[in-house]
């Protein structure tokens, strides 16, 4: 099994994430999330894990969800507007964004990613 793993390289959750998958033993391919945004492509692939809720692959916590007051304006984006945003700005996804053929995750809790990887 290979995942894409889109991450900020400074971010101690993405470090995490990447020491779960390698003691998994899962083969993945890291990619900076400020230099190359996940494709629309990937964000509607993601949103389909997420049953059509875009605010979920939202960085909510981040400055410039904040900055952009995205929390008064998401609820009336249309979603290509809430995906191209997302493409545009990768400091606005989630992370890390996790990937592959059957697999889409967004944000690292090790209680939801034990089940997915090592069952």
């Amino acid at each position: 099994m290979s995942v894409l793993v889109y991450l900020h390289t400074k971010c101690s959750t993405c470090q995490k994430a990447l020491q779960f998958l390698d003691k998994a033993n899962i083969s993945y391919t890291a990619i900076d999330i400020v230099k190359s945004p996940p494709s629309l492509e990937e964000l509607n692939k993601m949103l389909s894990y997420y049953k059509g809720d875009t605010k979920k692959l939202f960085n909510s916590s981040g400055r410039l969800y904040k900055e952009l007051q995205l929390s008064q304006k998401l609820p009336y984006m249309s979603q290509n507007e809430a995906l191209s945003l997302l493409h545009a700005q990768g400091m606005l996804v989630k992370r890390p964004f996790l990937l592959g053929d059957d697999i889409g995750l967004v944000g690292f809790r090790e209680e939801h990613w034990q089940p997915v990887f090592l069952s």
